[in-house]
């Protein structure tokens, strides 16, 4: 088991860590997003097959599929920011790679390398969930949660134009330099989560976890290819089946598993996910969609005719939306609830889909489409974490978030299989060349629309929570709920408190006030938290009896970190007395 040192739990998220942590996501989704402009040229350009071009993309979406969960345990057990780092390190390596090769292999394997950077987004929710008060997390974690989005919107015309006006490995070198930047903010400006989960990481389950995902991902990424009815699309299917529910009945046995299945199966999180899957569906059905349909000749009656940058401009409101609405999620969540929330942006895009099936004659028209369900995708996307987070205990926020940014990203595995399917078999042969109809977007616009009328079924059944006028989660996980019983055994009886109390002084004995004093249970995690009054007093009620870490920290002095035990019985007085010096500002 992993301890904190004992200064890290006084140290805070500053003004600049929810940007750099988004910024994060954003160059994460950038790497994703990047080869979009090239991909029908790609055979090209590696001197291969369609067939085995296409493996260029499917590298990166099963790396990342293994990765997410992967990372998010390794970062509750070792270390989020830490993580975070590895992660965004990898996929520098593999844009490098990239960018240095014109060759199949090589690319592939640098594309897998890239692909392993997706954990960062359950990392940086994690670490939000770990540093932030209560009032900033919604909406940070809005931010967060879009900014795979924001990246991708932003993405599709910079790429466009790149790959247009210049030599195509410009843009591993471009993600490259992305992905330096953000290592170095994450070092200079995000302090490392002082909470740590129990237990050891799970080598055989993630190995588990790992093949079975590759057997379920892999006919769907290549089943188009090798034909849906194909012996080895079947017996890939049948043999995930298999490996998962051989590996769920396995993590069943483990005292720590990589993925708690008893958790993930309560009726919150269960739902939660299953309708993440949905979201992420209707996702990509549009990054898919409006882009061919603007580029298409104006000739075929329904083609738009747009250039590969307009057609990137045109789209690129899908992304930009969704991090507008982080804030405008945050007012709603913390008046409704994430549940409500979910619920709101499900319907909204439900709209814009049932709308865009009308509009799609001129180029305004497809940004209208695009800026309402980029609306309802970010609402929708920004409330997952949130109903995720409130249902699982804090030193597991990593793995059970990056289990469901794996849901969003089944989804859209999925949906990329399904359209892709729809628009083959619905498009007109011209000269060789197979030409999407404009049936085939419109039947597409429907299975969209179809999976979000199923997400919107699934989030009517999560239960309701009841939102506070004061914090944006409900105080459900294990940390908020010791947080709750702290102040309401300090606000209830008027009596001193059965937990720590005394004053904080300086080195000459003077009184300290407003000193931040934070209490930490043997598990590493928050139990109270209290700033001392005017002559330095403090009272912090504790959730249980057993051992505790007092952090002290104030302005002018160095922190102090007291470990202290409490029997229960009756209240502990202890003074926290701060090291003379100062802290360099």
């Amino acid at each position: 088991m992993s301890h904190t040192t004992t200064d890290e739990p006084a140290r805070r998220a500053s003004g600049a860590t929810v940007p750099v942590l988004a910024f994060a996501g954003i160059v994460v989704a950038v790497m994703q997003t990047l080869l979009v402009p090239v991909i029908k040229d790609l055979p090209r350009l590696l001197d291969t097959s369609p067939s085995n071009a296409s493996w260029v993309l499917t590298s990166t979406l099963l790396s990342g599929a293994v990765a997410t969960p992967i990372m998010g345990r390794l970062g509750d057990l070792f270390g989020k920011r830490r993580m975070l780092i590895a992660s965004l390190s990898v996929m520098v390596v593999g844009a490098l790679l990239s960018a240095l090769t014109d060759a199949l292999v090589p690319m592939i394997v640098g594309r897998t390398l890239q692909g392993f950077a997706m954990g960062a987004i359950p990392l940086g929710i994690g670490l939000m969930r770990d540093m932030l008060p209560r009032e900033r997390l919604g909406s940070a974690m809005a931010l967060m949660s879009s900014s795979i989005g924001v990246g991708g919107g932003l993405a599709l015309p910079a790429a466009a134009l790149v790959a247009q006006h210049t030599d195509w490995h410009a843009l591993y070198y471009g993600a490259a330099g992305l992905g330096v930047v953000s290592i170095a903010l994450t070092l200079l400006v995000v302090p490392e989560s002082p909470l740590r989960a129990k237990g050891s990481f799970d080598l055989p389950g993630a190995l588990g976890l790992s093949a079975g995902l590759i057997l379920f991902l892999l006919p769907i990424s290549k089943g188009s290819d090798w034909g849906w009815s194909s012996p080895t699309t079947l017996g890939l299917f049948g043999a995930a089946v298999v490996v998962l529910l051989l590996w769920g009945l396995m993590e069943l046995r483990v005292a720590a598993p990589l993925v708690d299945l008893r958790t993930t199966a309560r009726r919150e999180v269960l739902l939660t996910n299953l309708a993440s899957i949905m979201v992420g569906v209707s996702f990509f059905v549009i990054s898919l969609v409006l882009p061919q349909l603007l580029q298409l000749p104006s000739e075929t009656g329904y083609g738009l005719g747009q250039s590969m940058v307009v057609a990137g401009l045109c789209v690129a409101p899908l992304g930009l939306t969704m991090m507008f609405t982080a804030p405008v999620y945050a007012r709603l969540s913390a008046r409704y609830g994430p549940r409500t929330t979910l619920i709101i942006g499900l319907v909204i895009i439900a709209v814009g889909y049932a709308g865009g099936l009308g509009l799609m004659s001129a180029a305004w028209q497809t940004v209208v489409t695009s800026v309402l369900i980029g609306a309802g995708i970010g609402l929708a996307y920004s409330s997952l974490p949130a109903l995720i987070i409130s249902a699982v205990p804090a030193s597991e926020t990593g793995a059970a978030n990056g289990l469901n940014t794996l849901m969003r990203s089944i989804g859209t595995s999925v949906s990329s299989a399904v359209i892709g399917m729809v628009l083959a078999n619905t498009s007109n042969d011209v000269g060789g060349v197979a030409v999407p109809t404009l049936h085939g977007f419109r039947v597409s616009f429907l299975i969209a629309a179809a999976a979000v009328v199923v997400g919107l079924v699934l989030a009517l059944f999560l239960p309701r929570g009841r939102p506070s006028a004061v914090s944006q989660l409900r105080a459900s996980s294990e940390e908020d709920a010791n947080l709750a019983r702290a102040e309401q055994a300090l606000a209830g009886t008027g009596q001193p408190p059965h937990g720590f109390r005394g004053r904080v002084l300086a080195a000459d004995g003077a009184p300290v006030a407003r000193a931040k004093v934070t209490l930490i249970d043997r598990h590493g995690r928050q139990a109270g938290a209290t700033l001392s009054a005017a002559d330095g007093s403090y009272a912090l009620a504790v959730p249980a009896r057993g051992p505790y870490v007092l952090a002290a920290r104030a302005a002018g002095h160095a922190p102090l970190a007291h470990a202290a035990t409490h029997d229960g019985d009756r209240p502990v007085d202890l003074d926290l007395p701060l090291p003379g010096e100062t802290v360099p500002a």
